[in-house]
This record gives structure tokens, C-alpha cells and sequence, in this order.
């Protein structure tokens, strides 16, 4: 069972007090020790956030699961299972109401056990006299036997038991229904015993009765039927399990305001032990009748009777010299009104503990009830608030504990801890991102998949640029990148849709995984072990603690050896480390089960339906067709008439009109792919008239598109060889071409008339290979050796700017600015010898070694003060 720190609290009130006094207290003391640390706040805030919502999570444990078992357990109940029951381990309000609960459940499970023996039982009774009745009305037919008086006497027996049995239940379902009336008037006595006693000697039983009433003319008020049907059934039940020649004695006794009748018998008796079911519904120890019809029903009818006059009816032990059961109602002289009355199968109030009649039936006993014996109760498990939470998105699935996945995203954090901290991106963020995606791929049960593995080996690539580049930007967008990729492999995400909650399941994942987890800690401390292994540990750390500072404090040798051992706990490194763990576990811990159990983050359902006339969507399309159109026709006009012809009519010259545009351009290119989705999906395909204008209007906007995309790539030529090149236009470069690949793949689906199912993945590995083949390129030193290359056919540059690219540029940088003035020079590579002399080994990568490479035979001298104003910035 889970443990619950906070069951032994009797008040939900309290509770809850003590769970956000421990979650406010353990967030202020995080949030104190990273500020005191200067742990930066996007570092500080979720690690905050994350411990605060453990501490959380562990001290709410069961607080509200017996309300989401009982949620459950209802649903099962209203199936008909009532056997579930829920937890009662809390002291506090859920916990009463969930002690209610079964209580109720018992009592459902009772009356429900009850009510199938009833259905059995009647059946039963009806099949005998209802069979006997048949084969006697079958003999007659058939003339196997003589319509004789004895023949249609039998018939009428077997009719008469049946009805009898019939009234019986109506008796019974009249108390259950609340409509059983007491209408008492005077009855003398033993007039009404005489005449119970008369029917009872007519169905010829072999015994005798002795009837006695004190006084003599004892006159009570009572419903004469009733009482009659109760002294009646009491014999029947007597007569029926004495043996021949026996007695049956009937006593009739005033006590004071109230009077006894009794009913005995010379037959087996009825055990002590036993009398607790004498007067529930076919109560009896053989499980046949033992009231008027053998139905069991008999004394049930006699204790309504009896409860009716406000009495109590009860077995009670013979005399001391006799042997036999022995039956006692205690009843008022004058009863008072009563409206509705206690059902038979009630225990009966007050007197004597009721008993259960011993002798044996006449009849065949009763088939066991199909339900049996009562079920043994059974705890229903309830529904997780978070498998409600993610049911459709993300369902509850099996999920085993994997101890060696948090083994892993602990080890992970540890060495990102070692490794991270005040050193720049190289070797140790690579070895970090790379035990990371090892815990990713043993997680995932999909890691042979050839688009797992496609993912992963694309996220290894990208991950590998913080080995080869030293541009913060590059390597940033590559490690995004990275894990963008990684997580469509995990989910094996196919459609746009699924690409995108990828990425936002992976916070989510933290959440999701939280009932995960705690299965894994449990197998990892051992099932029912874990409080005392907490114990262990706390008691030993505390005896380390004491004794060693104890000890250290005595002996200057054995301190000398702990300062050698023992890291500085006061130090901020070591508090930011801690902060670098958590939050690094954390998410590689996220990651992995969201590998492990992936969310279906790809929609089965079936797609928008299309319009119902094609001009609803070809209309639109038209019209971004032909303001492209105009576009283009405008572009051809200043291509063909010249420059003259542009100044004269806009006053801008050619560089200025190129460096209009081309971030519009790129933001159109990227819609024209939206309206080519939206009109695929609503056009309509019924027929080949619809397809060939699907195709054809499509095409000719993708065929645009791409000049769209031709025109703005040189555009952006024409302003890098007129404003100089950076790293900003070379990406818009980067991407408007991508953009352009993507446009020519639909036009291509469009000219073969195939579905582009495929599309998501393409532009996924399109976009990765195009940001592998940037960082390739190397575009650092790219827009350095371009500027340069500028600065000698225009001789303007901008030093500022080269100054602020990163070491990648430094080769390139060292090589080119030969031929440039000495102070120019200086100013270009201003700063620079201080690359690499600050790093170890975790902080390597091949950027900073090539730049200490063409550093070390390089002269560098301070840059005049004059450098700036000597040259032109762009």
C-alpha cells in the first residue's frame, strides 16, 4: 500500500494547511538558496517550481483517492458488482465517508444477495406444485388416469399450495411497500386459537394439540386476519417438524399490560448458534419452506404480523424437562396506530435473540442461489487524476517501472552538473546531450523503427555541432533542432499536428510520468520498505554529520583529510550545481517517458469535409494567383526597363528597392504552403474534372511561388553585395530556400497527382539537413571572408561587426585581413588572443582550437584610436 505521511491527521482542513505550509516553505528555502547563489532565474524558477510540486505530490498522496475509488466503485456497483469496497486509511472527513461507503456497499451486497435467493427460492417453490399440477392435468387429458374425485383433488392441492405461496409474496410486498394498515378490534382469545387449531388439524398431520389461555375469556386488540395468519403459520411450522404422535402445545398468557402466546413443539429443536437467520426471507436451515406452503416465507410473515402489533416474536429454550423448538410472541393488549411497519427480513426488535427452527423440511431443499455465498470484498483501484486528465490525449497504458531510465536521467543531471557549469559549449555539452539521448533510445520500445533511428542519428548529428562550432547562435539553434527532432522520434509523429505536440508533450510529460515514477521509486526501495529506508538514511546522514564535525573538530589531520574530501557546502558553484542537476534530470527523466509511453499525438480522425462547390475554394486560390501575378509582372517590368526607369518612378535606387521586401517575401512564401494545405483539404476529388483542377490551380500558385522565392534570394544578393553580409540575412537566406525545396516538393505531388501523407517528415528532414549544411558552411567565417572580400573591391567594412563573430571566423579572419592596414587589422581582431586560454579540456571543441591555431603565429597589435572613423560602417 502507498504510503500516506499525513493520514494520521484527522482533519482534511488541516491537512491541506500542512501541505501549503510545506510546499511554501520549501519553495521560499529553494528560491533563498538560488537567489544567494546567484543561480540564474530561468535555471532557479522551474527547479523551484518542480521540488515545490514533488513535496506537494508526496505529502497529498491518498488524500483523494478513496473519493476517486468511490467514483469508480459506483460505476462497478451501478453494474451490478457490489463486492468493491474502497480504502479506509485516513482519519480525517474522506476517510469517514469512505467508512460509509462500504458500510453502504455491505448493505447493498446484502440486499442484493438477499434478492437473488428470493428469485431462486421462488422458483423453486413454484416448479413442485406447478409440476405436479401438470403431470395430474396431463394424465387427465391423455386418459393415463380417471377424472376422479382423488385425481382432481391432488389438483386442486398442488393449485392451492401455489396460491398460497402467491399470497404469501403480495403479504411481503405489501410490507416492502409500505401498505400494510392495522385495523385491530376486540378478539377473544382463545375463540381465535380454537379456530387456528381447527385448520390446522385439516391437513391430517399425525399430531396432537394442546391449547391453553389464561384467563380464560382474555380478550385482546388485534387484526383478527393477521393474527390469525400468524398463530397459523407458527403451527404449520410446528405440526409439519413434530414427529407422529407428538404434541403441540399452544398458550395464550397475560403479563400486565401485555400478553405471551407461545407455539411448541416435541421435534429436533433449533441450535443456539443458528437462531440469528430464523426469521429472514426462506431463512431455514435446509434451505426449503418451513412457513404455511414450505416456502420459507412462514415466519418472516409472522414476525411483520407480530412487529404490525408492536411486539417481538423470538425462539426461545424449551422447558427444562422437554426437547423441541420453542416460539414466543410478546404483544401489547391494545396495540397502538402504525402507518408503516419493519420489513420481515429486519432483525426484530428487542425481546429474545431470535431463533433459527431446526427441524428438517418436508419437502426437497432449494437450489443454491446462483449468486453463492457472499463475495469477499474486494478494494477497487482508482482512476489516477492525471489518467482523467490526459485521458484521450494520453491514456493510461501499463507501463512497467524502469529503474535504470531514472538511474540514467539522475547520472545525467550529475554529469551535466560536473561538466556544464562556467564553462562554454564544447566536448562536455556534447558527452551531456549525448548520455541524454542514450537514456531516450533505451526508453523507447520503437528505437528499430527506421524513423526512430533516422531521428536519432539526425539529433546525434545536430547535437555534434557544439563539438565543431563556436558560434553561441548556431550551436543553439542546432541543439533546438536536436531535440525537436528526437521528440518526433519518440512519438513517431506523422502530420504537422503531431510534429507540434511533440514538442508541447515534453513539459507535459513531467507531469504525466508523475505516477510512473512513483511506481519506480517504490521497486527501487523495496515494496512497503521505502519510510524505513528514508528512516535509515536520515538517522545515518545525521550521525555522519554530528560525529564528523565532532571528530574533524578534534584532530587537525583527520580536518586536513575532510577539506581534501569534502566539497565546500557554503560555496554558490556548489548550489548551482545542484540547481543544474535537478532541472537536467528532471527533463531527461521527462523525456524518457515520453519514449517510453508516447501520447497520441496524431489524430485518426477523418479530415474537414470539402465544400460542396469547387468555386468555394478555387475562388481564393485564383485570387492569391493573380496577386502574384501582379507581383511578378512588376518584377519583369524593373528587370526589363532598368534602373532609369525605377528611379523615375518610385525615387529609390536599385540597392534601396532590393532591400524592400525580402522578409515580406519570405512571410508569403511560408502562407503560400498554408493556402495549398487549406485547399487541398476542403477541395473536393469525386471526380477527375475536380482533381485536374486541384492540380492545375495548385501548381500554377506553386510555380509562382517559386519565382516569389528566386526573386527574394536575389534580392537578398543584391543587399549583401550592397550593405555586407551577416549572419542574420545568411539564415533568411537559408530558410527562404528551404521554404522554396518545400514548395517544389507540393508541386511535384501536384504534377503526379500523389498525397502528401509524407509532407510533415520531408520539411522536418529537409529543415534538419538545411541547418546541418549551414553549420557545415561554417557561417561565421562565411560572412567574414565575404566582408572582406567586399572590402576589397568597395573598401567598406565594418570592424565592429567582425569583432562580435565568434571563433569560427577566426581563421578566416587571421587568413583574409593580410592585405588590410595594420590598425585595421588590429581592430578585426581585437580580443582575440585571449581565445581558448581560459578553458579545459570539457570546454574543447574545434572552433576554439582552429582559432588558437591561427592565433599562435599571428602579431597582434592594439588597434589605432582613430580605426572607426577611418573606414565605413555599414
Amino acid at each position: 500500500m502507498t504510503p500516506q505521511p499525513l493520514a494520521p491527521v484527522g482533519s482534511i482542513k488541516v491537512k491541506l494547511g500542512l501541505l501549503v505550509a510545506a510546499s511554501v516553505l520549501v519553495a521560499a528555502t529553494v528560491a533563498t538558496l538560488g537567489r544567494a547563489a546567484g543561480v540564474p532565474a530561468w535555471l532557479g524558477i522551474p527547479v523551484t517550481v518542480a521540488l515545490a510540486l514533488a513535496v506537494t505530490q508526496l505529502l497529498a498522496v491518498g488524500m483523494t483517492s478513496p473519493l476517486r475509488q468511490m467514483t469508480a466503485a459506483a460505476r462497478r456497483m451501478a453494474t451490478g458488482d457490489h463486492a468493491v469496497r474502497v480504502a479506509e486509511t485516513s482519519r480525517d472527513e474522506v476517510g469517514e465517508l469512505a467508512r460509509a461507503f462500504n458500510t453502504m456497499a455491505r448493505e447493498l451486497a446484502s440486499v442484493d444477495r438477499q434478492r437473488r435467493e428470493l428469485v431462486a427460492n421462488v422458483s423453486h417453490e413454484l416448479r413442485t406444485p406447478l409440476t405436479g399440477l401438470r403431470a395430474v392435468l396431463e394424465n387427465l387429458v391423455d386418459g393415463v388416469g380417471p377424472a376422479d374425485p382423488a385425481a382432481l383433488q391432488a389438483a386442486l392441492d398442488q393449485a392451492e399450495r401455489t396460491s398460497g405461496l402467491v399470497e404469501d409474496l403480495l403479504d411481503l410486498a405489501r410490507v416492502d411497500a409500505g401498505r400494510a394498515p392495522l385495523t385491530p378490534q376486540p378478539v377473544r382469545l382463545a375463540g381465535l386459537l380454537a379456530d387456528a387449531v381447527a385448520e390446522a388439524k385439516v391437513l391430517g398431520r399425525p399430531v396432537s394439540y394442546d391449547v391453553r389461555v389464561e384467563p380464560a375469556d382474555l380478550v385482546v386488540a388485534a387484526d383478527p386476519a393477521r393474527l390469525r395468519q400468524l398463530v397459523a403459520n407458527l403451527l404449520d411450522n410446528a405440526s409439519r417438524h413434530s414427529p407422529a404422535g407428538a404434541k403441540v402445545r399452544v398458550s395464550g398468557v397475560q403479563a400486565g399490560e401485555r400478553y405471551l402466546l407461545e407455539v411448541a413443539d416435541e421435534g429436533p429443536g433449533v441450535p443456539t448458534t443458528d437462531r440469528e437467520r430464523v426469521f429472514e426471507r426462506f431463512g431455514t436451515l435446509g434451505g426449503a419452506g418451513d412457513g404455511t406452503g414450505g416456502t420459507g416465507l412462514g415466519l418472516a410473515i409472522a414476525r411483520w404480523v407480530s412487529d404490525l402489533h408492536g411486539g417481538t416474536i423470538g425462539f426461545v429454550d424449551p422447558e427444562a424437562d422437554r426437547s423441541g423448538a420453542r416460539v414466543r410472541v410478546d404483544l401489547p393488549l391494545a396495540p397502538r396506530e402504525r402507518v408503516t411497519v419493519t420489513a420481515p427480513s429486519s432483525p426484530a426488535p428487542g425481546g429474545e435473540p431470535p431463533e433459527q427452527p431446526a427441524e428438517e423440511p418436508a419437502e426437497e431443499p432449494a437450489e443454491e442461489p446462483a449468486e453463492g455465498p457472499d463475495p469477499a470484498d474486494r478494494p477497487v483501484a482508482p482512476p489516477g487524476l492525471l489518467d482523467e486528465l490526459f485521458a484521450g490525449f494520453w491514456p493510461a497504458r501499463a507501463v512497467p517501472p524502469r529503474v535504470g531510465l531514472l538511474a540514467g536521467a539522475v547520472a545525467t543531471g550529475v554529469l551535466a552538473a560536473a561538466l556544464l557549469p562556467d564553462r562554454g559549449l564544447g566536448l562536455g555539452t556534447f558527452l551531456v546531450l549525448l548520455a541524454a539521448g542514450g537514456v531516450l533510445v533505451a526508453a523507447s520500445p520503437h528505437r528499430r523503427e527506421p524513423w526512430t533511428a533516422a531521428c536519432a542519428a539526425l539529433s546525434l548529428l545536430l547535437a555534434a555541432t557544439a563539438l565543431l562550432r563556436d558560434a553561441e547562435w548556431l550551436v543553439v539553434l542546432c541543439l533546438l533542432a536536436g531535440v525537436a527532432t528526437a521528440l518526433c522520434g519518440a512519438t513517431r509523429a506523422r502530420t504537422a499536428a503531431g510534429i507540434v505536440l511533440s514538442g508541447l508533450a515534453w513539459p507535459l510529460a513531467g507531469l504525466r510520468g508523475l505516477p510512473w515514477l512513483g511506481r519506480t521509486v517504490g521497486t527501487l526501495t523495496g515494496l512497503g520498505r521505502g519510510a524505513a529506508v528514508l528512516r535509515t538514511v536520515v538517522w545515518s546522514v545525521l550521525g555522519l554529520v554530528v560525529f564528523g564535525a565532532l571528530l574533524v573538530s578534534a584532530d587537525a589531520l583527520l580536518a586536513r583529510w575532510a577539506d581534501a574530501v569534502v566539497p565546500d557546502l557554503t560555496s554558490d558553484l556548489l548550489v548551482a550545481r545542484v540547481f543544474l542537476t535537478v532541472a537536467v534530470g528532471g527533463v531527461v527523466l521527462a523525456a524518457a517517458y515520453l519514449a517510453l509511453d508516447p501520447p497520441r499525438v496524431d489524430r485518426t480522425e477523418r479530415g474537414p469535409r470539402p465544400v460542396a462547390r469547387r468555386f468555394e475554394w478555387l475562388a481564393p486560390v485564383l485570387v492569391v494567383i493573380g496577386v502574384f501575378a501582379v507581383f511578378l509582372a512588376a518584377q519583369a517590368t524593373v528587370v526589363l526597363a532598368g534602373h532609369d526607369h525605377l528611379r523615375r518612378t518610385t525615387g529609390l535606387t536599385y540597392a534601396e528597392y532590393v532591400h524592400q521586401g525580402f522578409g515580406q517575401l519570405t512571410v508569403a512564401t511560408a502562407l503560400t504552403l498554408l493556402v495549398v494545405w487549406a485547399a487541398a483539404r476542403k477541395a473536393p476529388r469525386a471526380t477527375p474534372a475536380d482533381r485536374a483542377w486541384l492540380r492545375g490551380a495548385l501548381g500554377l500558385l506553386c510555380l509562382e511561388t517559386l519565382v516569389v522565392v528566386a526573386s527574394a534570394l536575389y534580392r537578398m544578393h543584391l543587399y549583401q553585395e550592397a550593405y555586407g553580409f551577416t549572419r542574420l540575412r545568411l539564415l533568411v537566406d537559408v530558410v527562404e530556400g528551404w521554404l522554396g525545396l518545400l514548395v517544389l516538393a507540393v508541386l511535384l505531388a501536384c504534377l503526379v497527382g500523389r498525397r502528401t501523407t509524407w509532407f510533415p517528415r520531408f520539411a522536418l528532414v529537409s529543415g534538419v539537413v538545411a541547418l546541418l549544411g549551414l553549420a557545415a558552411v561554417n557561417p561565421d567565417a562565411w560572412v567574414a571572408e565575404h566582408n572582406l572580400e567586399r572590402y576589397a573591391d568597395t573598401g567598406r567594412l565594418d570592424p565592429a561587426y567582425l569583432q562580435g563573430l565568434s571563433d569560427d571566423a577566426v581563421p578566416a579572419l587571421v587568413d583574409r585581413s593580410a592585405d588590410l592596414p595594420d590598425d585595421l587589422r588590429a581592430g578585426v581582431l581585437a580580443g582575440r588572443e585571449r581565445t581558448g586560454q581560459d578553458g579545459d579540456v570539457w570546454e574543447w571543441n574545434l572552433g576554439r582550437s582552429r582559432a588558437d591555431d591561427a592565433l599562435a603565429g599571428a602579431t597582434l597589435t592594439e588597434p589605432a584610436a582613430g580605426c572607426a572613423s577611418r573606414t565605413t560602417v555599414d
